[in-house]
């Protein structure tokens, strides 16, 4: 099979055309191929389908094999991906995903997509409804004292098509993610396992960010990730509502802003390089 590796600000996966021929197994074959030492390498991949109620259909399997439901990184690749290749020629593409149909405006230069803007729909989970949660369901937990890695953290809880919770903290570089990262997933609190943001605020328009993701461990950026810490940040009373927000991730910046309406975010879609794979 051909394959394209493709990032947004580094949260990299490894991309296979399903149009016309689908993969059978894609978790195993995403936990092969995620393998940094003894494959291609990546946060996982992602397999571009046909769909009948958009212009094609994401799944995206985490470098454990589980399946996301979503993610903001790389549907702006898959938008790159299909209009670079002619597959939709146009600004706004339409990509069904299990969180429903996102759409991407795309901005294009000599013909090839740099970067996008998607609209992740309306700020949706401010309930814990949304995420599952073993104490206070049917509550949104906003600065929700929990215990993790032998301290206590505020976390709040917001669902971008997949579960995160935020917390802020007076540092993020000095944090072992590597150590801490493991006891936030694992939370008897979330028994369905959690993505956890860790966030700096620098002023009201720039944020400093990292993130354990479930499924994949600590990555360079999370596109949903980062709308939900603007979220939780305006929630917060950090930041502000129709504003746009600077995200700083170890792989680059996004841009987010929350409105009442919908969370957009903004970021690069770059192309690594193509290669053959033996499946």
């Amino acid at each position: 099979m051909e394959f394209t590796k493709m990032h947004g600000a580094g949260n990299d996966y490894i991309y296979f055309n399903c149009l016309e021929n689908m993969i059978e197994d894609p978790e195993s074959l995403s936990i092969r191929l995620s393998d940094r030492h003894f494959s291609i390498g990546g946060d996982g991949i992602v397999l571009i389908c046909p769909s009948e109620s958009a212009d094609v259909r994401m799944r995206m399997f985490n470098a454990d094999g589980s399946e996301g439901k979503m993610c903001g990184n790389a549907i702006r690749c898959v938008a790159k991906y299909i209009y670079d290749r002619g597959i939709a020629r146009k600004d706004d593409i339409n990509v069904e995903t299990l969180s429903g149909i996102k759409k991407i405006h795309v901005f294009a230069e000599n013909g090839k997509v740099t970067s996008a803007t998607v609209n992740m729909g309306k700020a949706a989970g401010l309930t814990s409804d949304e995420i599952t949660i073993e104490e206070g369901k049917g509550k949104f937990l906003i600065g929700y004292p929990m215990e993790a890695a032998g301290k206590s953290w505020n976390v709040t809880t917001v669902s971008m098509g997949n579960p995160h919770i935020v917390t802020f903290v007076p540092e993020v570089k000095d944090l072992d993610l590597m150590k801490i990262g493991p006891h936030f997933e694992n939370s008897p609190l979330f028994p369905e396992r959690i993505n956890t943001e860790f966030v700096r605020v620098i002023d009201r328009t720039t944020l400093e960010m990292r993130v354990w993701e479930r499924g994949s461990g600590e990555t360079l950026a999370c596109g949903t990730g980062a709308c939900a810490t603007v979220t939780a940040a305006v929630l917060n009373g950090h930041c502000d509502k129709d504003t746009d927000v600077t995200v700083r991730l170890i792989g680059g910046d996004l841009v987010i802003r929350y409105t009442d309406d919908a969370v957009f975010m903004t970021g690069n879609a770059v192309e690594a390089f193509n290669g053959n794979v033996e499946i």
